[in-house]
């Protein structure tokens, strides 16, 4: 079982910039694919991101551009570099292993 942790989050005005952190314990990152999601409050959860075990990145259409999903192999840590910030990017965003492990979200606004 693997063990994530979601840090960074918070109030930025359109256009900015944060940068999501998702540390995890348990298993290594490197050995399965993690992905970043987010949901607001009444939808499904949307997928943001994907890493493969290889390293092979994708992204959802709204956030291609603008996104940036990485991995520290050495901090068994992932990240989501945001940039260009929209009000839609407005939510709780989730990190997922395909060790089939949540986090417990990090809130993320995007308001003037």
């Amino acid at each position: 079982q693997v063990q994530l942790v979601e840090s960074g989050g918070g109030l930025v005005q359109p256009g900015g910039s944060l940068r999501l952190t998702c540390a995890a314990s348990g298993r290594l990152v490197k050995d399965n694919a993690m992905s970043w999601y987010r949901q607001v409050p009444g939808k499904q959860r949307e997928l943001v991101a994907t890493i493969t075990r290889a390293g092979g990145t994708s992204y959802a259409d709204s956030v291609k551009g603008r996104f940036t999903i990485s991995r520290d192999n050495a901090k068994n840590t992932v990240y989501l570099q945001m940039n260009s910030l929209k009000p839609e990017d407005t939510a709780v965003y989730y990190c997922y292993s395909f060790f089939d492990s949540w986090g417990q979200g990090t809130q993320v606004t995007v308001s003037s």
